[in-house]
């Protein structure tokens, strides 16, 4: 009982501290070149003892950090801040692709060209449409699926050489494209905004279309896949999409730096 009693009581204390820490973010924050602890104690309202040592504690947690006597935010609160952002640009990300796949029913891909590897960002599919699993690692497979040859058509050619140099193309179906020179060959003829279609290359029983994204210096792709059987619905669903895409821009542009 009297345990309960004590844990009870260092609730307030507890909550309170934090709503103190809290005060003296918010008046650093209002001053970008810093403030010295007496006149952020005095804007948060709390006595120069108790500011002293919050600001040691926060500090100490890189919260704050001191600079000639003036406090300014540390890295810790820059962390906090771009940790909501990625958040809110993946939730964009997200809630468009979703829409897309309700739209016209079928899986939805996205994908970036990052440090040199091809990197599938976010998928959203549906238990009556689902994705292609990944049997054999994308990013070591470009060659042979409509993402990585959409990606790689978007390279100039001494990157692209450097991929295949460190990701030798080789059969991943009896489909696939066989060889280097074969693929260098289909990568040129890709006209620069037309999408990308590939045929059991990747997936037996699975064909896919690629449409390459606009979003400055980066190379990015949305992509589609369907069942072979349903092989007719391909070009009109890209078509779909890449109509579409104008109003997604901002979101995929951001969703590069994810």
């Amino acid at each position: 009982m009297a345990t309960a009693t004590a844990t009870n009581g260092t609730v307030p204390t507890l909550i309170g501290s934090v709503q103190r820490a809290l005060r003296l973010l918010e008046a650093a924050a209002s001053h970008p070149d810093g403030a010295p602890a007496k006149q952020l104690a005095r804007e948060a309202g709390l006595p120069l003892p108790t500011a002293y040592h919050l600001l040691r504690t926060l500090t100490h947690e890189d919260y704050l950090r001191r600079e000639k006597g003036l406090f300014v935010l540390g890295e810790a609160v820059e962390r906090l801040a771009l940790g909501g952002v990625l958040q809110n640009r993946r939730t964009k990300l997200t809630d468009s692709l979703a829409h897309w796949r309700d739209a016209i029913g079928v899986p939805v891909y996205f994908a970036v060209y990052s440090e040199g590897e091809i990197e599938l960002v976010a998928v959203s599919d549906t238990p009556y449409a689902p994705a292609v699993d990944e049997w054999a690692d994308f990013r070591e497979t470009g060659h042979a699926h409509a993402i990585g040859q959409c990606l790689l058509s978007q390279l100039d050619e001494p990157s692209r050489r450097d991929h295949l140099d460190r990701h030798p193309v080789q059969a991943v179906t009896p489909y696939s494209v066989r060889d280097r020179r074969t693929l260098l060959e289909r990568l040129e003829s890709i006209g620069r905004m037309q999408p990308v279609v590939e045929r059991q290359e990747y997936a037996l029983g699975t064909v896919c279309a690629a449409i390459p994204i606009t979003a400055g210096s980066a190379a990015a792709t949305m992509a589609i896949s369907l069942p072979l059987h349903q092989e007719e619905r391909l070009l009109p669903a890209i078509e779909q999409l890449r109509s579409g895409i104008g109003g997604l821009l901002g979101s995929l542009a951001l969703s590069i730096s994810i």
